[in-house]
């Protein structure tokens, strides 16, 4: 029998941690939790300790150390707190596979230090190719890591690639469901609120991401990611709205044919087919009936009305440290729209005024991308006033 394979799961208490866990207790014979990590959802990691025995937990909000090692000191699980904690575990030999599920900019750190020790790392945070892909692409040139998408969409074209040559491939079709606003007027989105923001048609996400749908910015993320994931040139990577969210992504190749994946919207199929990999694991989860999907339709995506997809592709070819300036602006943006202190068009807005202000580094650094990201949330920031 396969010897069990000890996970680390960075943001545990996130929507894709919390599945990664399901998956975990799924296998219990494979899949063995060694660390959970949470920004500050305490009540939940502790319930997710005490159903996992995971070797280490690490709280990243420092406030929270002391009511997470009062809740566990009954248990033989060890606890840690702060982000440097995070980056620290990295480094643990007992580690095999790390699935990366913080949101945002945070994920960047802890991926490239569990790069450097040669871990396998299931990649949900796609931020951490969107802020510095030539950066994570050179390190993995020189480890022995692995970096498997979790995202469906990517997921969907990494299942596709399997038998094909890289050379084959004419270009990348993502799909995007078009969030709730899809069939909505320019003029009508000027007066949709948070609460219309969050209520996604297919898919059950962080708040952080249901918003970066709503706006078109999360695919615009994945297409920045797939230029990483897949050496695949932006000008071959192609986004089309698929509002059922059955087909996940498609590669046309050269002769002409298309490959495309099909499942239901379940971010427990990637993270299953990620972790399993180069296995597939046998799920009694809800089968897929094709006979109920009798349209299946596909339309362009509006620029005009999600403008943040075409400022994403402009933040690509721009290249150095113009997606990190996107990110940081967006993630400022996104927030203050959740705490009601902007529109939602001014997201948008904000994202815009802090690309065009922000200072270009062509072949930006590590310590760069911390520069830049610090500088560019704090000029977002004085935009929300």
């Amino acid at each position: 029998m396969e010897q069990k394979r000890n996970i680390a799961i960075l943001g545990s208490t996130g929507s894709i941690g919390r599945q990664t866990v399901d998956i975990i207790c799924e296998y219990p014979d494979r899949f063995q939790a060694y660390l959970l990590t949470a920004n500050s959802s305490v009540d939940l990691l502790v319930e997710q300790a005490k159903r996992l025995n995971p070797k280490y937990v690490i709280i990243a909000n420092e406030a929270h150390y002391a009511a997470l090692c009062e809740a566990l000191k009954d248990f033989p699980t060890e606890v840690k707190a702060g982000m440097n904690a995070i980056v620290e575990a990295m480094a643990d030999e007992n580690i095999d596979t790390v699935v990366t599920a913080m949101v945002g900019y945070a994920g960047l750190a802890p991926t490239i230090n569990a790069i450097k020790h040669n871990k396998t790392i299931a990649l949900a945070n796609k931020e951490t190719l969107v802020v510095a892909g030539a950066l994570i692409n050179e390190l993995l040139s020189h480890s022995q890591s692995k970096l498997y998408p979790v995202d469906s969409e990517h997921g969907a074209i990494w299942q596709c690639l399997a038998g094909e040559k890289h050379s084959d491939i004419y270009k990348l079709i993502l799909t995007a469901s078009g969030g709730p606003f899809r069939t909505k007027t320019i003029e009508q989105l000027a007066h949709v609120t948070k609460a219309d923001a969050l209520k996604h048609p297919n898919w059950n996400m962080g708040a952080k991401i249901t918003i970066d749908s709503a706006t078109m910015m999360n695919k615009g993320f994945e297409v920045m990611e797939a230029k990483w994931l897949f050496d695949v040139d932006l000008d071959k990577i192609e986004v089309v709205v698929h509002p059922q969210s059955i087909v996940h992504s498609m590669i046309e190749f050269v002769d002409g044919s298309v490959k495309a994946q099909l499942g239901l919207p379940d971010m427990r199929i990637p993270i299953r087919y990620a972790l399993g990999y180069p296995q597939r694991l046998y799920s009694d989860a809800q089968r897929m009936h094709v006979s109920d999907y009798r349209n299946l339709t596909f339309e362009e995506p509006d620029l005009k009305k999600f403008p943040m997809l075409g400022l994403a592709y402009e933040a690509s070819r721009a290249g150095g440290n113009v997606p990190c300036v996107l990110n940081a602006a967006n993630e400022i943006a996104v927030a203050a729209f959740l705490h009601d202190k902007i529109g939602y068009n001014d997201i948008a807005e904000t994202v815009i005024k802090t690309m065009q202000w922000a200072p270009y580094v062509a072949k930006p650094t590590y310590d760069d991308y911390v520069n830049t990201n610090i500088e560019a949330r704090r000029y977002a920031e004085t935009l929300i006033k």
